[in-house]
């Protein structure tokens, strides 16, 4: 029934408009009802009357201007844009809480940046659970200028994602409730879409070169990817131009975006098909009623049949991306870091839920974004403590050489994703990393919580770090494993570093990485109209978390106790957590 609905590299949304380098996108957001695995209808987030929902397309050095009117009625709306850099314009980063406030119903935002980065992204809702209610779609970055230009002389879209037949709004409260989910098991998607469709055909033609944009944009699941008789050669990942390799299968981590060449066969005498197939193994339980495995087709004829079965593949055979090389060749940010920040992953009730965090700290959006309050409290933007204990916020300074750590003390593999940055992964092992062993990055005898467990496509040990790392904006974690990340801090602005697995935004597994804030003073503002937006809704734009403007560290009525009604994001006038 869907099966025909396409990304064609050609496409263009309603009402898009081209003024020189300038794109703008006029967006209406709304429900519809949709079936894309023909199983249930159900109410899902359109724009603009139309279901899946329209691709962003532009140039290196494009600016991108989209008008979002919020007309879903009982809730409210944000637009992230997954993987964008967003240098100088940290306010349409599209995240609440850290840098905006919500959109409320009835109300329009315009979200206006200049792209300087080239590749295959996507943009989503930041608000709680909208992602999974089908707010997302890809963003495509394209250069004239690519190392691979002469590569490839046609370009597809293919999204992979998950699909619920409930709704954000129940299963939010569902997972965070003790009584209900004594367990704090993660909902289960019900199906597996390629392009939100099932039986997708792409129409290809024989001995042409393609590039296949593969984009993630699951809530919960990863996926393994595979093209009948075909290889895909790795370009790009998240953007970042890496040295060709060749597979025969990819495993993508939620949010993941992977580049590949494909070389159709030289005839037209067959149809293939190849599969999006959730990786059953990292869900911790697979329900009666998941259906993991949706198929697409290769048509090279259309008068001829498609398979009637999906490629088999007895076991995969999995690169470790960490051994993926950046195409420029941009060495390890060596030396001892400026910054050195260690997280630790785990979970745990609070406030009567069940709640996850770094350090113990579950993350909860303050009084007053984060953006905002380090904006406007001057020199003492410097200090962690005028964002709120629970915004977890670290402050790093212009030039610093950042490290982080992040040690999993769950018994399951987590998406990681930054915003603002790709960061150096330099080491990913098994087991807890301890600074003060001395021991840095390889901890071969060190043992986590849950034991030092591997995972199927990681390395066990990575031993020394790369001369040349690989760089990603959303890399995955093993479980009772660490990793660690580096980056310059070069782009001023405010970036939250979370868990890419939606239910566990919704927990809390996010905190805040300020970034030269004293620098973002110099050359930043408050969006005007953003500000208005937050205080139609009662809400405060200056000072710290609590919105003191007097004592930046009176703390008083800053957030400290989670939402006791989460309800994803349904609409509650001046409710900023």
């Amino acid at each position: 029934m869907l099966g025909s609905l396409l990304y064609p590299a050609t496409f263009l949304c309603f009402a898009l408009q081209t003024y020189a380098r300038t794109v703008s996108y006029d967006w209406c957001l709304n429900w519809l009802s949709v079936n894309p695995d023909g199983e249930l209808p159900r109410a899902a987030i359109g724009i603009n009357g139309e279901w899946p929902n329209p691709a962003i397309e532009a140039e290196v050095g494009d600016r991108i201007v989209i008008n979002l009117d919020n007309q879903l009625g009982n809730e409210t709306a944000s637009l992230h844009f997954h993987g964008i850099y967003q240098e100088g314009s940290n306010g349409m980063d599209g995240s609440p809480t850290a840098t905006q406030c919500e959109i409320p119903p009835g109300v329009s935002f315009t979200y206006d940046f200049v792209v300087k980065q080239p590749g295959s992204y996507w943009y989503h809702s930041h608000s709680s659970g909208q992602m999974s209610d089908s707010l997302r779609g890809p963003l495509i970055v394209r250069d004239p200028e690519s190392p691979y230009a002469g590569n490839y002389s046609e370009e597809l879209i293919v999204t992979i994602s998950d699909w619920y037949h409930d709704e954000a709004p129940s299963l939010i409260p569902y997972y965070l409730s003790p009584v209900q989910n004594p367990s704090g098991a993660e909902p289960i998607p019900h199906s597996s879409l390629i392009n939100e469709a099932q039986d997708i055909k792409l129409a290809v033609e024989p001995d042409t070169d393609y590039l296949i944009r593969i984009i993630s944009m699951a809530a919960l699941a990863q996926a393994y990817v595979h093209f009948d008789q075909h290889e895909m050669t790795i370009i790009a990942i998240d953007g970042i131009y890496v040295q060709p390799r060749t597979v025969s299968t990819l495993h993508v981590v939620t949010a993941q975006r992977y580049d590949v060449l494909l070389r159709t066969k030289s005839d037209k005498d067959t149809n293939y098909a190849f599969f999006s197939n959730l990786d059953t193994a990292k869900l911790g339980k697979t329900p009666g009623y998941l259906h993991p495995n949706a198929t697409g087709y290769l048509v090279y004829d259309a008068s001829k049949p498609v398979p009637s079965e999906a490629p088999t593949v007895d076991s995969y055979d999995i690169i470790d991306d960490i051994t993926l090389i950046p195409y420029d060749g941009q060495p390890l940010l060596s030396g001892p870091p400026d910054a050195s920040i260690v997280l630790n992953v785990d979970f745990f009730q609070r406030d009567g839920q069940n709640r996850a965090g770094f350090n113990n700290i579950t993350y909860i959006g303050q009084k007053v974004p984060s953006l905002f309050t380090a904006l406007t409290t001057g020199d003492d933007a410097e200090n962690p403590l005028v964002y709120g204990v629970n915004a977890n916020a670290r402050v790093v300074k212009q030039g610093d050489l950042v490290e982080v750590v992040i040690n999993n003390f769950d018994n399951t593999g987590h998406p990681m994703h930054l915003h603002g940055h790709a960061p150096q992964v330099v080491a990913r092992n098994p087991g807890v990393f301890l600074p003060s062993s001395g021991a840095h990055p390889n901890q071969q005898n060190s043992v986590g919580r849950n034991g030092a467990l591997s995972a199927k496509g990681y390395t066990g040990d990575t031993g020394t770090m790369p001369s040349v790392p690989m760089r990603r904006d959303t890399w995955g974690m093993a479980p009772g494993g660490y990793t660690v990340i580096r980056f310059r801090a070069d782009n001023p602005g405010v970036w939250l570093l979370h868990c890419h697995m939606e239910w566990h935004v919704a927990a809390g597994l996010s905190m805040t990485i300020v970034e030269a804030p004293l620098q973002l003073q110099q050359s930043q503002r408050i969006n005007p109209a953003m500000e208005e937006i937050c205080k139609s809704q009662g809400l405060v734009t200056a000072g710290n978390a609590a919105g003191n403007t007097e004592d930046h560290f009176d703390l008083t009525g800053a957030h400290t106790i989670v939402n006791p009604n989460p309800g994803g994001a349904l609409y509650h006038k001046g409710n900023n957590n």
